[in-house]
């Protein structure tokens, strides 16, 4: 039997039949109960090293990285233990903190390791404490403890979605999936799928993403694989895959990303213009702008035009994205501890930017053209009132969306959302132009 001591009585762990609530909720206590804990007891010093750093603001991902390049010569299960252990006291810290009354990274790590089954005498071993500490029983009554979140995105959530902000915040707890998107000018879904599983990975369609495949297989090392070698496919999560569909560029279009960054959307919209059209990509960023064109190159694309700086005045266009920077709320479970290092008083300065990045785009689109305008954010005042401040500007414009989106409209936009669609959260307006200026 195994069983954390309080220092009143024996609390049942997550594996015992009797205990209703674990010190991590059930899916995340399930997806680590396999973890040899004990396997980084000669480098636990430098591992609460590491979450000290993290705590204190440092990215949990670069501060593992450079963990295990110290540490080489770590084995398999070491190197999950490591990782596992920084990236969830990364993100459950409030939780964590919540059952054992401290935020110190020595006390998290050992509500993580008993909470996961550990007996407590080991766990606080591996931890360097003195003593057990006692962990509190009961559920977190607050969003923000639930699901380790800071206040600000609580409150958030609770203004957008009502109701649904439990499922929500719950959703940005858990690992999103891997998603696919097939090159269309070179393989289409189907083969890549069989491809992929003669290589011994498994995937599944996505269910609204008509060239995406969300990948089943555990930790399936997708970049050694002959498909990727090929180009085959990109790695795209299935919302942002949408988002490339309600442009519904045609073959020969040409087409404007104008927030282009590293290209996935791009390289998505070459594949709909095919080799007759011409893609614009367009960033203020030149390193982003020269992954583009490396992808592009290896991807066997050559139809995209890559602009840094400026966009020539004359430039028309048939089809414009406008994928602006945002606040990126929607997609904090692609990071466990991004929620505690976004600072809420700098959002404000994404709606004034994406109203002027409307405008440019709609200074190059043609006569009966599409504009697209997305975010990857819950917030209101980036989303709704950017697209309805826009709107009064520009009457002749006309909202659409297409029919294949009705299971994302929203008040006549498109919103996706983790908790109901699976994909990260997205937000998006279409208008189309007149025909006549």
């Amino acid at each position: 039997m195994v069983a954390v001591t309080t220092g009143r009585l024996v609390k049942p762990t997550f594996f015992e039949v009797n205990n209703p609530v674990p010190v991590l909720p059930r899916p995340t206590c399930a997806r680590l109960s396999g973890i040899d804990w004990k396997s980084v007891a000669p480098v636990a010093p430098q591992l609460l090293a590491t979450l000290e750093r993290v705590l204190a603001g440092e990215p949990a991902e670069r501060e593992l990285d450079a963990l295990l390049r110290r540490h080489r010569t770590a084995t398999s299960p070491q190197r999950r233990a490591l990782a596992e252990s920084t990236f969830n006291v990364a993100l459950w810290r409030r939780r964590l903190a919540w059952f054992v009354g401290d935020d110190a990274p020595d006390a998290l790590w050992f509500a993580l390791l008993a909470g996961t089954g550990l007996p407590a005498g080991e766990a606080t071993q591996l931890a360097r404490l003195p003593a057990a500490p006692t962990l509190r029983e009961g559920e977190p009554d607050t969003l923000a403890h639930r699901w380790s979140t800071p206040d600000w995105l609580a409150a958030l959530a609770l203004r957008e979605l009502g109701t649904d902000a439990e499922p929500f915040l719950e959703s940005l707890s858990l690992p999103g999936p891997v998603t696919l998107r097939a090159h269309a000018l070179l393989t289409s879904r189907e083969a890549l799928a069989q491809q992929l599983s003669a290589e011994g990975r498994s995937t599944q369609p996505c269910l609204h993403a008509p060239h995406g495949l969300h990948v089943t297989s555990l930790r399936p090392n997708l970049y050694g694989l002959t498909a990727h070698r090929e180009s085959l496919f990109e790695v795209q999560d299935e919302g942002s895959q949408l988002l490339g569909e309600l442009v519904e560029a045609r073959k020969g279009d040409s087409v404007l990303d104008l927030c282009a960054g590293a290209g996935g959307k791009t390289l998505q919209l070459a594949a709909s213009v095919g080799p007759t059209g011409r893609v614009h990509a367009f960033d203020v960023d030149g390193e982003r702008l020269d992954r583009l064109q490396r992808r592009a190159e290896r991807a066997r694309i050559h139809h995209v035009r890559i602009h840094c700086g400026s966009l020539p005045a004359n430039l028309r266009v048939d089809r414009a994205l406008v994928d602006a920077p945002c606040s990126e709320v929607g997609a904090l479970r692609r990071g466990p501890d991004a929620r505690f290092r976004m600072d809420p008083a700098s959002f404000e300065r994404w709606p004034p930017l994406q109203l002027q990045l409307l405008e440019q785009g709609l200074r190059h689109l043609r006569p009966g053209g599409r504009l697209v305008y997305a975010t990857c954010t819950l917030r209101h005042e980036e989303n709704e009132a950017v697209a309805e401040a826009f709107e009064a500007r520009h009457p002749q414009l006309r909202r659409v969306l297409p029919d294949w989106a009705a299971p994302f409209a929203h008040h006549g936009c498109f919103r996706a959302l983790p908790h109901r669609h699976g994909t990260d959260g997205f937000f998006a307006a279409a208008w189309d132009a007149p025909h006549s200026p």
